[in-house]
């Protein structure tokens, strides 16, 4: 059967394999826009019928224009919805995955082929991916106005929309309520780490799954900052009625001119290397604390967490031009400046790397600062709070059609969902596939599906003590020398920022 029945009216979905069906672009809330603009999420409107649920959703307002999935054009507002992937139309009670995107809370959605949900679904998962606002609608500061408040992170409150959507209807399409996995990649594993925080998300799932976690969150006065920013750019007054007089489109135009400006300038600190505007505000309501000390006090720690970066989280950000150039020691030097770096750690990671050249240096030390060491903090964390903790890092390499690939960000959600033959993915893994690729693929598709039903990914538990991490290579875990452990001694004790102006 194809048809399921939500709290809105059914829903129609279509055969994505022989053992799954599909059903996409589901509203889990009303589109955030006119009168809703800037607010929490509202409650979907109940359509009438059977809903076609054949085709993706728009995608939330952004510039980006990803391999394979839809661009956002003005006047698409239907933004919030899910996509479920199941492999008991027919009833039963699975359990589920409910997946964030990435994207540094500016670009990104849940239409990217690379989270085809197919994979996981035939390993027993019902899989849902969602969409949530991003850039200044999900994630700007906007003002109090006569006594009205606007909520600062309303991505994240989206997030929590669709984990109660989830909550209320998941067992309509085969889903287990009381077995529900959250996990994302970069800014998505970060806001992940956000919602094992948040009051507002508290029994919303029950396992966490964190993939190259994004480590910035920022202060009102930063996030206030930025507000100013973007509406001098879009040429509107920094108030609650100047922002709403400007389109979506003005503060999507005017965000990217900002960041173009900070990329020009290399006086203009630490968002000159990686100039991301957006990430979750401590605003000490949503989000009244930041991931990890929420975490080492407790919070969350009914969750199980499966923690996962890669060994060169950084070079991707570098081949695909996102990241400053960091060529010369003067450069090098600024950077450790400009992210008040502890003294030494530059070096140390030179010593690690000596016939390195400086750009290899700033992209390790910059993929752990960002990545690596958050990840491992994330799970260190949460396990001192009294949360059971699996750590791991994927190191999969191979020399493909334009030389070396190596395990940069991103190169590990293809694995995970089993879609290592999509050919958007080809730059992120080197070509086409290979066997042992395949072989690897299905290795990590079958940890991720065991984790989300027991809470066992195959590996035991982080400790203080041991610190066991598995690593995920095509060839046997044992080989080759565990560099990334050695360096973690640089970062020990050290208050690397997690808040960056």
């Amino acid at each position: 059967m194809d048809i399921f029945e939500t709290t809105r009216d059914a829903v129609r979905g279509f055969r994505a394999s022989d053992e799954v069906v599909a059903v996409l672009g589901i509203p889990y809330a009303a589109p955030p826009f006119g009168a809703l603009r800037f607010r929490e999420p509202a409650p979907a409107t109940a359509w009438t019928g059977v809903r076609d649920g054949t085709a993706f959703g728009p995608v939330a307002p952004q510039s980006a224009e990803l391999p394979g999935a839809p661009v956002w054009s003005p006047g698409d507002e239907d933004v919030l919805t899910v996509n479920v992937w199941t492999p008991a139309p027919d009833g039963g009670s699975l359990p589920v995955l409910v997946w964030i995107h990435g994207g540094a809370y500016t670009f990104g959605s849940s239409a990217q082929p690379d989270f085809d949900g197919d994979a996981l679904a035939r390993a027993g998962l019902v899989v849902v991916t969602l969409n949530y606002r991003l850039g200044f609608e999900g994630f700007g500061h906007v003002p109090a106005a006569g006594g009205t408040a606007f909520p600062d992170n309303r991505g994240l409150l989206d997030q929590v929309a669709a984990l109660r959507w989830v909550r209320e209807n998941i067992a309509a399409f085969g889903g287990d309520p009381g077995n529900v996995t959250v996990a994302g990649q970069s800014s998505g594993a970060a806001s992940v780490a956000c919602l094992m925080v948040m009051d507002r998300a508290r029994g919303l799932f029950h396992r966490a799954v964190a993939l190259s976690p994004a480590s910035p969150h920022h202060t009102l006065g930063i996030a206030a900052a930025t507000t100013r920013e973007v509406a001098a750019a879009a040429g509107c007054p920094a108030t609650s009625e100047g922002l709403a007089s400007a389109p979506p489109e003005a503060l999507v135009a005017a965000s990217d001119q900002v960041v173009e400006a900070y990329r020009r300038d290399p006086a203009s600190g630490s968002r000159h290397y990686d100039p991301s505007l957006y990430a979750p505000v401590l605003d000490g309501d949503v989000l009244p604390l930041d991931p990890l000390t929420g975490l080492a006090a407790g919070a969350g720690s009914d969750v199980d967490l499966l923690v996962c970066h890669t060994t060169e989280e950084y070079w991707l950000l570098d081949a695909v031009g996102s990241s400053a150039k960091v060529t010369t020691e003067e450069q090098l030097e600024r950077f450790a400046g400009d992210f008040g770096l502890p003294d030494g750690l530059v070096a140390g990671y030179r010593a690690a790397r000596p016939e390195a050249p400086v750009l290899d240096v700033y992209l390790a030390v910059f993929g752990d600062l960002l990545f690596g060491e958050y990840a491992h903090r994330l799970a260190e964390q949460h396990a001192r709070g009294g949360g059971r903790s699996f750590l791991s890092r994927f190191d999969r390499r191979r020399t493909g059609p334009q030389g070396a690939v190596r395990a940069w960000h991103c190169a590990d959600v293809p694995f995970v969902f089993g879609n290592v033959d999509q050919d958007c993915v080809a730059f992120l893994i080197g070509g086409a596939p290979t066997s042992a690729d395949r072989d690897l693929a299905g290795r990590m598709v079958e940890s991720w599906s065991a984790f989300a039903t027991t809470g066992d990914p195959g590996w035991p538990s982080y400790d203080d003590t041991t610190r066991r991490e598995r690593v995920w290579r095509t060839e046997d875990p044992r080989d080759g020398q565990d560099e990334p452990a050695a360096l973690r001694a640089l970062w020990s004790g050290a208050g690397f920022p997690l808040l960056r102006p």
